[in-house]
Formats: C-alpha cells, sequence, structure tokens
C-alpha cells in the first residue's frame, strides 16, 4: 500500500509533462508579419470605405502587401527555382495584379487571408515542439547509481548503462527502463500504459522511465540504454509520425499546380497574341489583367474557407477547438474511430462501485453495508491512495461519518491498518492480506474477490481482528454519455469503434461492454497504440483517435485526425492533438464530426457556384470583350456569395443540427438493431475481445 502517492490533480493533469519551454506565439516571425498585415489592413478599410483620400490609405495598403506578402512570395520564388509554380506565389501575383488595375482592397485581403494562415500553422507546429521536448522533463535529470561496493552516487540518467543498478526512494520518479530487484512499492504508470491506479511492483517486476514511485524504495536494474526507453520511443514516434503523416492539405490544394500553370500561361498567352496580331499595348494588357481577376481563385479560396472556419468558430463556441480549417475538413472525412479508455470513455478516477460485507466472527457479527464502508473509510482516511481516496469518497457520498482511527500504517504494494474503535482494522490487496488464512471465510473472502476481478474491478478486502468482514469493488466509471457517443460514432463511420487500451483485458472488457463496443485491443503499450492505428489505416481507413494521455501521443499523431480530451489530457497529448474537447463532453466527438460533414457538403457548394461564375467570366472574356467593371463586379459578386453560403455555419443552429444529425443516426441504427438479426426472441450483438478471455485475475487496472 502506498500512503503518498500523486496528490489529487484539480486542474486533471494526470500524467502531463512539466510546464515550461513553451514558445511564445510572438516570437515567431510569420504571426509577428501576419498581426502587422491585419493590423495595417483594418486601419486602411474605413479610409478607404468612407472615401477618404487616397493619400490616407495607399500607403497603408502598400504596407499590407509587404507585410504579408513578402515571406509567401520569397517561398514561392525559392519553388519557382525548383520548377514547382507554388499556389502562394500565384495569391500573390493575382494581389499585385488586382492592385495593378485599382482593385487594391481585393488584393490587400487575399494576402491577409494567406498570411494569417500561414501564422497559424507556424504556431500549431511550434506548439507540438514544444510538448516534444517537454515530454523529456518526465524522466529525472539524474538517478542515484548503485556501486558494486554499495556505495551510491548520483549521475545522470543520459550516463547509465546496460546492467547498472539504481535506487529509487520514495516518491522519486524510475530513472531508466528495467527490473525491480528488490524492494515492493506501487508505480504510478498512468504515463506510460494509462492506467488509472498506480501498479504493485516487487522483485522480477517491469518498470519503466519516467514514472513516478510511491512509498516504497525500489532497486532496479537498468535493461535498457536511456537513449530506447519507453519515453524516448515516445518522443520518436510523435516526431516520425507528424514527419512522415502526408501533407494536409485542403481539397483545392490538390489541384493547384495544374491550375496555377493553366492561368499563369493563360494569361501570358491573352497579353502577347493580342500584340503579335496588332493590337495596342493598353487592350492588350488589359484583357489579360481583367483575364486574371476573374480567373483568379479568390472566390474558390473563399469558397472552402469560410464554411471550414466558420464550423470551426462554431464549434469552439460548443467546447471542441479545432486547430486549423485543414482538419475540419479531415474530421468528416473519418470512417473509422479509435478510443483511449481512461479518461476518455471514463471519468479516469476510481470510484467504488460494489459493497460486499461477508458473514463474520466477532462481537459485531456481520456488519451492513454502511457499516462495513464506514469501516474501511475510517481505516483509508489518512492514505492518499487513489484506492483509499475512492473509498473514503464513497462513505462521504453516503452521508457517513467514519470513527476517528488510531496507529494509521501502510504498507507498499499490501495495504494499510489502523485502530478502529478498539479494533484491528486492515483494508488492501486480497491475494496478500488472505495469504495464511483458512476456513470458511477466507474461502469467501476468496470467492467475492474473485468474483469481482471477473467482473473487471479491483478488488479491497476488509478485515478485522484479522477476520475478513467485506469486499469492495472499485472501478473506474464509465462516463454518462459514453454508450451514446459510441452508437453515433458507429451511426457516422458505418464501423464501431475500437478500444485501444494500456489497461488490463479484463477491465477493458467490462467497459467496453458497457459502452457497447465489441473490437477490444487491451494491454497495449505505445507503440502498440501507434501499430494498431496505422494497420487500421494500411486496410484503407481513415482513423479518428481519440485519447488523453501521454501514451496517447504518438497514436494521435499517427492516425488521419487525432482529438484530446481537454480536461484530464496531458500536455503533449493536447499539443499533439488536431482537436481538443476543452468541455471534455465525449458527445462532442460525433457532433464534430457531423459538422465536419456539413461544412463539406457547404465546400462542394461553393466550388460549384465559384466555378460556374469563373468559367462564364473566362468564357466571356475569351470569345468576346468583357468590360472591366463587370468582371470585376462578376468575381465579386461570386465571391460575396460564397462568402455568405459559408457564414451559414456560424449560426448556433448548425451546431444543433450537426449534433441532430449524429443522434438521428444513433437512432435509426438501434432501430434497424432492434427489427434486424433476432434468434429466439433475443437480438443479436457482438462479444467483446478474444482478449478477454486470457485475462490474467487483476482487475481495475491497477492494485495495492
Amino acid at each position: 500500500m502506498v500512503s503518498t502517492l500523486t496528490r489529487p490533480d484539480p486542474a486533471g493533469t494526470r500524467g502531463a509533462p512539466a510546464p515550461g519551454r513553451r514558445t511564445r506565439a510572438l516570437a515567431l516571425p510569420e504571426v509577428r508579419w501576419a498581426a502587422a498585415a491585419l493590423a495595417l489592413f483594418l486601419t486602411a478599410l474605413p479610409l478607404h470605405l468612407l472615401g477618404a483620400p487616397a493619400w490616407a490609405w495607399g500607403p497603408l495598403y502598400a504596407l499590407t502587401y509587404a507585410a504579408g506578402g513578402w515571406e509567401p512570395g520569397r517561398e514561392g520564388l525559392k519553388a519557382l527555382k525548383d520548377r514547382t509554380l507554388d499556389v502562394d506565389l500565384l495569391m500573390v501575383v493575382a494581389a499585385l495584379g488586382a492592385a495593378s488595375i485599382g482593385q487594391v482592397l481585393d488584393g490587400a485581403l487575399l494576402i491577409v487571408i494567406f498570411a494569417v494562415s500561414g501564422a497559424l500553422e507556424a504556431v500549431a507546429t511550434a506548439r507540438t515542439a514544444d510538448s516534444v521536448r517537454g515530454l523529456l522533463d518526465l524522466a529525472p535529470a539524474t538517478a542515484t547509481r548503485v556501486l558494486p561496493g554499495g556505495a551510491e552516487e548520483d549521475v545522470p540518467t543520459g550516463s547509465l548503462a546496460v546492467g547498472d543498478t539504481v535506487l529509487v526512494r520514495p516518491g522519486g520518479r524510475v530513472g531508466a527502463d528495467g527490473r525491480v530487484l528488490d524492494g515492493v512499492s506501487e508505480v504510478d504508470q498512468a504515463t506510460i500504459t494509462g492506467e488509472p491506479l498506480p501498479v504493485a511492483k516487487q522483485p522480477g517486476d517491469e518498470v519503466f522511465a519516467g514514472t513516478l514511485n510511491g512509498t516504497g524504495a525500489l532497486r532496479v536494474r537498468v535493461e535498457r540504454d536511456p537513449s530506447d526507453s519507453v519515453i524516448a520511443r515516445i518522443v520518436r514516434m510523435v516526431e516520425e509520425a507528424s514527419e512522415t503523416k502526408a501533407p494536409t492539405q485542403l481539397f483545392v490544394e490538390k489541384i493547384e499546380q495544374r491550375y496555377s500553370i493553366g492561368m499563369v500561361a493563360a494569361t501570358v498567352a491573352l497579353f502577347v497574341l493580342p500584340l503579335v496580331l496588332g493590337d495596342d499595348l493598353r487592350s492588350a494588357l488589359l484583357r489579360a489583367m481583367t483575364f486574371m481577376i476573374v480567373a483568379s481563385p479568390c472566390a474558390v479560396v473563399l469558397a472552402t474557407m469560410p464554411p471550414l472556419l466558420s464550423a470551426v468558430a462554431n464549434a469552439g463556441r460548443h467546447g471542441v477547438l479545432v486547430k486549423s480549417a485543414v482538419v475540419m475538413e479531415h474530421l468528416g472525412q473519418v470512417d473509422r474511430v479509435a478510443l483511449d479508455k481512461t479518461g476518455t470513455l471514463t471519468e479516469g478516477t476510481p470510484r467504488v462501485t460494489e459493497v460486499r460485507p461477508l458473514a463474520a466472527a466477532g462481537r459485531e457479527g456481520r456488519p451492513d453495508e454502511d457499516a462495513l464502508l464506514a469501516l474501511a473509510a475510517a481505516a483509508e482516511y489518512p492514505s492518499e491512495h487513489p484506492l483509499g481516496r475512492a473509498v473514503v469518497a464513497a462513505a462521504r457520498l453516503r452521508g457517513l461519518r467514519p470513527p476517528q482511527a488510531e496507529d494509521f500504517a501502510s504498507t507498499p504494494g499490501l495495504g494499510v491498518t489502523a485502530t478502529v474503535q478498539g479494533a484491528k482494522v486492515a483494508v488492501g490487496t486480497p491475494k496478500r492480506l488472505l495469504d495464511g488464512l483458512t476456513g470458511e471465510r477466507a474461502e469467501a473472502a476468496r470467492g467475492a474477490a474473485s468474483a469481482l476481478e471477473a467482473e473487471g474491478r479491483t478488488a479491497v478486502l476488509v478485515l478485522r481482528d484479522g477476520d475478513p468482514v467485506g469486499v469492495l469493488g472499485v472501478a473506474d466509471r464509465l462516463r454518462p454519455d459514453a454508450a451514446a457517443t459510441v452508437a453515433a460514432l458507429t451511426a457516422l463511420t458505418g464501423t464501431g469503434p475500437v478500444l485501444v487500451t494500456g489497461d488490463n483485458p479484463r477491465a477493458a472488457a467490462r467497459l467496453a461492454a458497457e459502452a457497447g463496443i465489441t473490437d477490444v485491443r487491451a494491454g497495449l503499450l505505445p507503440q502498440d497504440k501507434v501499430d494498431a492505428v496505422t494497420r487500421l489505416q494500411a486496410a484503407g481507413h481513415k482513423v479518428l483517435v481519440v485519447g488523453d494521455g501521454v501514451n496517447d501521443a504518438p497514436a494521435l499523431a499517427a492516425a488521419h485526425t487525432g482529438i484530446a480530451m481537454g480536461r484530464a489530457g496531458s500536455d503533449l497529448a493536447l499539443e499533439t492533438a488536431d482537436a481538443v474537447v476543452v468541455r471534455d463532453e465525449l458527445a462532442a466527438v460525433p457532433a464534430v464530426v457531423a459538422l465536419s460533414r456539413r461544412a463539406r457538403r457547404l465546400v462542394v457548394q461553393n466550388l460549384v457556384v465559384a466555378g460556374v461564375f469563373i468559367a462564364g467570366l473566362v468564357v466571356w472574356d475569351l470569345v468576346g470583350t468583357l468590360p472591366l467593371p463587370l468582371g470585376v463586379a462578376g468575381h465579386e459578386g461570386s465571391t460575396v456569395i460564397v462568402g455568405l453560403n459559408g457564414l451559414r455555419l456560424l449560426r448556433d443552429k448548425a451546431w444543433d443540427r450537426a449534433r441532430d444529425e449524429a443522434v438521428r443516426g444513433e437512432a435509426v441504427r438501434s432501430g434497424a438493431a432492434r427489427g434486424g438479426a433476432v434468434r429466439d426472441g433475443a437480438v443479436l450483438t457482438g462479444t467483446p475481445g478474444a482478449a478477454a478471455a486470457d485475462a490474467p485475475a487483476a482487475g481495475g487496472g491497477g492494485g495495492r
């Protein structure tokens, strides 16, 4: 038993790396230039619209072009040097072309849009890099190495070698991956496996670098080089997944090369050919510039961005932070979902779910549930172990007032003992507390504990004066909206979600059955979660991963799209994920997926409208004489139409409709199930993964 593990964290930062080393947004040049361009544009715009003289707003627009356009222009020229026509360069040229024929406002707006987009991408990249660096803070900088003669020395963890013996003191972090040689303690390894409870460690058990030791001292033999520890591999996996992930592109950007080359070639031809055929310079230039304006992708850009950005803003108002328009587009493409268990499907906090009194000898005979819970809570009251806090919280929830305890003692891996109203009370692990006990009462206690563990719960035994008086079942509680969320995601994607967790198979199977998940993959380390995701993607799926811990970060990075639960999420998960559920409402996940699909439908509508306008104006300019004012009016008109159409998603009704769409899909699927495969009066359902059949006897993902 551990009495001084991690204290309750009201901020919900279980497993989070130490804060610090966070890049400030204004430290990024892209952000500074974008901010300057936006400020200059917003200063010039009212002056221009209110009819101020050109000398008042002209220089401001010029500075807007310079501040927001020099970097994409430079990058575009570099790409051009490599024989690649970058759409950013095309945007700068289109903006300058608009300015050359008097459409200064249009060009400046285009420049600002691209500058702000580039700044947001730079911030997201910097934040992810910060979190990857912060993950290294989990592993201690130094470790206590035990020399052959028994002397101790503090050395940098990076200098540890395989075969070294290190001493891990109570409350310290493990310095390297290894195996326990001596000592008994409990280790909080939520950062690695996601298990909600500390895990008892004794000689022969494996421990991981960066995990938090309890009150017992451990001697650990190093079995992996520090550069190959699980923590180091998580860092590498996140970095590699981020680098190898397919470039994030909006739909319209996938055709940018052909469109850009065609537009430039047509503009040059429209300028050169009339001159060759004898047209005057001014007419040829006017026709070419008119073509560039009407064919410029402004309307196409606005056809794509407003629906997606409006959906991003709407989701943000409802507690889902989507980090970019690209992410919003990708959310609507997912066709398979992988869910973490602890802190995602569950609340991440152990709670007492069963109170089972046993027949016991003694002057008080058989205690009822309240008496048993009060007795256990009295002994556990001084403890800071998560199981102890769960027992005390359950007693308070029932309005019980536990009696005063004396002579409190805690034994790592065993439990606590205390004197309560003159009786010696022990609360802890059934296997160890029952060791050596025989008789009917001991067998009844073993049976009750085994039954609870078979259901995926952690069993806690209560002894009074050496006699078993009851067993408590502790488990992480499923979120209230978990089952509805699973059903909604199943309806949206057409396939049930996959549960990927580091917890033991028994606990995972129990939670999966409650949530309605039939595909369970338990006992996974971070690299195993990545393997599960990559296998799904290799099969042709676009996978959405939903998680909250450091151990989920590599899978979040490797997935097509990743969503982190905000309240309990670690820093690395929050920064690696593409979206964050800030309010910790799991039901927001299917809602934002449905909203993304609505945004994608609007994008298609807008692209059709923009394409019709551009095609009509281009044909008019090519086969006839399109007056410049009419060309500008048509171009601006199409831009306004698609912009306003996209802004429809700003309304709260859009979120409500997306949420209702997910709920309707769930209802339709549930109705189909009720009216579908039925045999002998029972609906046929799936069964949890086969891993549960071979589960160890341990329950609930942790022990005392």
